[in-house]
C-alpha cells in the first residue's frame, strides 16, 4: 500500500454532500398509497445467467466478471478486487435472490482488495464481509471505516471523494456519485458514498456504486481520461418520480457512459434482488434499445450474464469476450 496516503477528517455528517433532497414524509406516504414497491417477480427464468467458472488471465489483461447486483470479479494487473460484494441470498427488506453467484465464493482467487461504495445493505452485506479474510484491504467511503475495524479488519482504508491509494499495484480514485447513506434509523449520511476509478498499467475501469444521473460524470470523466470500461446501474428505478434523485434508469445509464467517456459499459444492479417496481428483465431490454438509438456499437455493451466474464487485451482497441459476439448468444 502506497505510504503517502492520509486518512481523510472524519465527519459527524455528509448530508452536505447530497445532491438532491432525500424523499420526505409526504414523499413515503404516496409511494405507500400508490403501491409501495410491489415486487414484480416474474420472468425470473429469463435472466440470463452462465456461470462457466473462472478463467485464468495474465497480468496484461483486464478481466470483469459479474457475480450479480453490484458485485464484480475485477482481475487487473495479476490483481484480484471485488466490489460492493454480495454473496447472501437475501438480504433485509426484499425477497430472496433472484439468480445465484455467479462464482462461487470458494472458487475465487485470493482478493487483494475490496472496494465498496456505501454501506446499504444490498451493497455492503455483513454475513459476506465476515467470510473474507481479516487481512483483506478494504478501501471504503470516509466514515465507514469503524464498522469494518469492529470486525477484526485491519487494513482498512477510509477516502473522502478525490482521494486515491495504491494497492497491489492498482491506483484506487474515490470519486463522488449522486446517492445517500444509512444503515440504521440514527445513522443517515453519517458515512460517505461514492465511486471508483480503478487504474493499472494497461486499462482504467470505473465502479459506479449506485447513483443517480447528474454532472458528477462529466467531471470523473474530465478528470480521469481514458476509461475502458464503466460498470453502471441499471435497474431499481420505478416509481421514476421517487426513484431518479438516486437511481439511474437504463436510457440516463446510457448517458452517463458518454459524459465518463468510457469506451465500454459493464452492466449491473439488475436481476439478482427486486428492489423496485419494475419488471425484472426490463432494464435490460431498455439498455440495449437506448444503446441502439444512440449510435454506439452493440459490442461495447458489455450486457453480461450473471456469471459471464469478458476481457480487455493489453494495447487493444476491441475486447475479448467470451463468447465473443453479442449476435451469437442466446439472450
Amino acid at each position: 500500500m502506497r505510504t503517502d496516503y492520509r486518512p481523510p477528517v472524519i465527519r459527524r455528517s455528509y448530508e452536505d454532500r447530497l445532491q438532491a433532497p432525500l424523499p420526505g414524509f409526504r414523499d413515503v406516504m404516496r409511494l405507500m398509497w400508490t403501491g409501495g414497491f410491489r415486487a414484480r417477480v416474474s420472468g425470473a427464468d429469463r435472466i440470463p445467467v452462465l456461470r462457466t467458472g473462472l478463467e485464468p488471465v495474465t497480468a496484461a489483461e483486464t478481466a470483469l466478471t459479474w457475480v450479480g447486483h453490484a458485485t464484480y470479479l475485477l482481475r487487473a494487473g495479476g490483481a484480484t478486487v471485488l466490489t460492493d460484494p454480495v454473496w447472501s441470498g437475501r438480504i433485509p427488506g426484499v425477497p430472496r435472490r433472484l439468480t445465484p453467484p455467479g462464482v462461487a465464493f470458494e472458487e475465487l482467487p485470493p482478493v487483494d482488495a475490496v472496494v465498496i461504495s456505501h454501506n446499504h445493505y444490498d451493497h455492503l452485506d455483513a454475513p459476506t464481509i465476515k467470510r473474507l479474510p481479516r487481512g483483506t484491504p478494504v478501501l471504503v467511503p470516509a466514515g465507514l471505516g469503524r464498522w469494518f475495524r469492529r470486525r477484526g479488519f485491519a487494513e482498512v482504508v477510509e477516502l473522502d471523494w478525490w482521494q486515491s491509494v495504491e494497492v497491489a499495484g492498482l491506483t484506487f480514485d474515490f470519486v463522488p456519485a449522486q446517492h445517500w447513506s444509512r444503515r440504521g434509523p440514527h445513522d443517515t449520511c453519517r458515512s460517505l458514498w461514492g465511486s471508483w476509478v480503478i487504474t493499472g498499467e494497461h486499462h482504467r475501469a470505473y465502479f459506479a456504486g449506485d447513483t443517480g444521473y447528474g454532472p458528477h460524470f462529466a467531471e470523473i470523466g474530465r478528470r480521469y481520461p481514458g476509461i475502458d470500461v464503466a460498470m453502471l446501474p441499471i435497474g431499481a428505478y420505478d416509481p421514476r418520480w421517487f426513484m431518479k434523485p438516486v437511481h439511474m434508469d437504463p436510457e440516463e445509464a446510457v448517458r452517463a457512459a458518454a459524459d465518463l467517456g468510457a469506451a465500454r459499459t459493464a452492466t449491473m444492479h439488475w436481476g439478482t434482488f427486486v428492489l423496485t417496481r419494475e419488471p425484472v428483465t426490463e432494464p435490460l431490454a431498455r439498455i440495449r434499445k437506448a444503446w441502439r438509438e444512440a449510435g454506439h456499437d452493440p459490442d461495447d455493451l458489455w450486457d453480461l450474464a450473471v456469471g459471464e466474464t469478458r476481457r480487455l487485451a493489453p494495447g487493444s482497441a476491441e475486447p475479448g469476450a467470451e463468447p465473443p459476439a453479442q449476435s451469437t448468444r442466446a439472450w
